[in-house]
């Protein structure tokens, strides 16, 4: 490890790194890589050359297997950040709802493009292709907290609040943090400020779902959610070896039917001793011996 890599990341870095790696068993230290990487972006706002030395020596890996992985995910940023990073959805949903209008306004308003910082180092601006919130659409997130519902104007006045340095509360989730914040979130080390995660609830469209099975009486049948999970060593059926795990198969009629009811299926179910001879099997076809037969020649 360079004393450059040393300098940065102090004693207090190398512990958490120590308890991340204790999260895991002796022979898979190398699956703390991603909480290591999040890790040092918690300290430098991205994943410099030196977080991967960092990680290299941590791990008893070389840099080009961390930087492998630290260039495959988005959420590691390869050259400094804002504490905010701003990711708007363009994808198509939210395109079609306004969200390129909302992108294009705030590269107007902040003067940066995608992946590009603003002067005062507050914020980060990117495309996102999508959010995975399209019945809140056009939506933008804060450090991948959701903002709803957006506008070109919205957009404009929630970036000047974090630009002022306040920190308006998210539609959905926990109260906002700084990007460095997060990452050490990431890392698997709770947040300690106060009610940090005392807001947010799950907004009227997610559970929509749920309220219209609730009032239609629909639900899975035979659902039991005290179904253990199966182990490799339940037996040869591969199904859980115990009484729970059989009452959790639905007996009816409905579980019937879901066997194929085709020749084939039927088929496949037939004990051994109805199965024909091998002497009886049909022959292949003519063309489909004609390509061995030119390779023999």
């Amino acid at each position: 490890m360079t004393s450059n890599t040393v300098e940065i990341f102090d004693e207090d870095v190398r512990q958490r790194a120590r308890e991340i790696l204790a999260r895991y068993p002796a022979d898979r230290t190398r699956s703390a890589l991603l909480p290591l990487l999040h890790l040092v972006q918690s300290v430098e706002g991205h994943v410099s050359p030196a977080g991967v030395e960092f990680c290299a020596d941590v791990l008893g890996i070389n840099k080009a297997q961390v930087g492998a992985v630290a260039s495959f995910y988005t959420m590691y940023k390869r050259r400094p950040t804002g504490d905010y990073l701003v990711s708007v959805c363009t994808n198509t949903m939210c395109n079609v709802l306004g969200g390129q209008e909302v992108y294009d306004r705030l590269s107007e308003h902040l003067g940066v493009g995608h992946d590009e910082t603003t002067e005062d180092g507050t914020i980060t601006l990117e495309h996102a292709e999508c959010l995975a919130a399209c019945d809140y659409g056009p939506v933008l997130t804060v450090n991948y907290d959701f903002f709803d519902n957006v506008d070109p104007d919205t957009a404009v006045g929630l970036v000047e609040e974090l630009r002022a340095g306040r920190r308006p509360q998210p539609s959905r989730g926990a109260r906002l943090c700084t990007l460095k914040e997060m990452s050490l979130q990431l890392a698997g080390f709770p947040d300690t400020r106060e009610g940090a995660v005392a807001d947010g609830v799950p907004g009227e469209p997610t559970l929509r779902g749920l309220r219209l099975a609730q009032e239609h009486g629909i639900a899975v049948p035979g659902f039991d959610p005290n179904t253990p999970i199966k182990k490799k060593d339940d037996g040869a059926s591969g199904q859980p070896a115990t009484a729970a795990g059989a009452a959790a198969q639905p007996a009816t009629a409905a579980g019937a039917a879901a066997q194929p009811a085709t020749a084939a299926g039927a088929a496949a179910n037939k004990p051994a001793s109805d199965a024909k001879p091998a002497g009886d099997a049909p022959k292949p076809q003519e063309g489909t011996l004609r390509g061995a037969k030119e390779e023999a020649k």
